[in-house]
This record gives structure tokens, sequence and C-alpha cells, in this order.
């Protein structure tokens, strides 16, 4: 019987993280405030042809319609795992404020404007090996985490429905990225 506990804690890792992108490990649950979410689907932020990051999208259910889930007010937490060298907090800034610019209408961004300034701020340069995972919450907001340390939370349902569609929106930073995390098929596999 020990050999059998032996064998099933060995297994342990490769249970626990049952796919693989990029060399970055992805669960196909993270427990979230004593729920579990499950991997939505994956992909890479690239730009001129160097890979930025692996963001994974976690959901309470799969769902494949990127308009869904923009729409339904759900938990979620999206991972970023760094794999470019450096990534410049100027850099990181001018993404964000691309992002919402281009899926928020003018008067739901000045509604949104200290929200996103505060949520900016929480993010220093990054480096290959760092991740960010920002965890939406209804009726608490979205909370924002850096190698590890929580750096604070930003309320609203309309933040968080403006942040996710920086990667699900109308125009996402990629159309790749878009595809892989609302689940659909990608050009590299994820083992």
């Amino acid at each position: 019987m020990r050999w059998l506990s032996m064998l099933l804690i060995g297994l342990l890792p490769a249970l626990v993280a049952a796919k693989t992108l990029e060399g970055v490990d992805l669960p196909e649950q993270v427990p979230v405030e004593g729920r579990n979410l499950v991997l939505n689907g994956a992909g890479i932020r690239e730009k001129f042809f160097f890979d930025i990051y692996v963001a994974a999208l976690y959901l309470p259910a799969r769902m494949s319609d990127a308009a869904r889930i923009l729409q339904t007010d759900q938990p979620w937490r999206v991972t970023m795992s760094f794999l470019y060298s450096e990534v410049d907090k100027k850099k990181l800034d001018d993404g964000w404020e691309e992002g919402f610019e281009e899926n928020v209408p003018s008067a739901g961004l000045t509604a949104l404007r200290e929200r996103l300034e505060q949520f900016k701020a929480m993010f220093p340069t990054l480096h290959k090996g760092d991740e960010a995972v920002l965890t939406y919450l209804p009726g608490k907001g979205v909370s924002v985490t850096i190698r590890g340390e929580q750096k604070g939370v930003v309320p609203g349902a309309d933040f968080a429905r403006a942040l996710l569609s920086v990667w699900l929106g109308k125009e996402p930073v990629t159309g790749k990225l878009k595809k892989g995390i609302a689940g659909r098929p990608l050009r590299r596999k994820i083992k």
C-alpha cells in the first residue's frame, strides 16, 4: 500500500499541471475563493515575432463565445506568464491604455479612467519568469497579484469587463490570443 501512495505522490505534479504552452504549466483547474475555475484556453501574446507572455483564462465553466464571456458577470482569472527578457513598465502601461481605448467607448473610458490609472500603477517592469495573476470576483473587483505579491483590488464589474475585453473584445491585442483564451485551437498546440 505504501508503494501506491509513493506512486500517486510522484504523479501529482503531472496531474495538477496537465497542459504546457511554451514551457508554462497550465493547471486544468485553479482554486478561487472556495470554488474551482477551469482552464478555458490559453495563448501567446506576440509582438514583432517575439513571444511576450502566455495568457490563460479560467472560468467557472468552459465557454467559447467571447461576447458571452464578456457579458456574463462571473468569477474569472487571467494568468500572464512572461516569456520575454524584460517588458518595461512604460510599455505595459501603453499596452493597457491601448487595449482599453480600442475596446471601450470614450464615455465608458472616462468613467474608468481613475481605476485604470490605479490598475496601471500596480505593474512594475516585468521579466522572463514573472507572473501576473488577475482575478475577478463579482461584488469585489479585480485583484492583482504580481510575482506572488498582492498589489491591490480594482472595484467594479464594468472595470472587469473592460479589462477582459483587452483580450476578448472587438479589437483584442491579437486575434490569435483571443482565439486561444476563448478555447479555440492554436497553431502551437498546448501539450
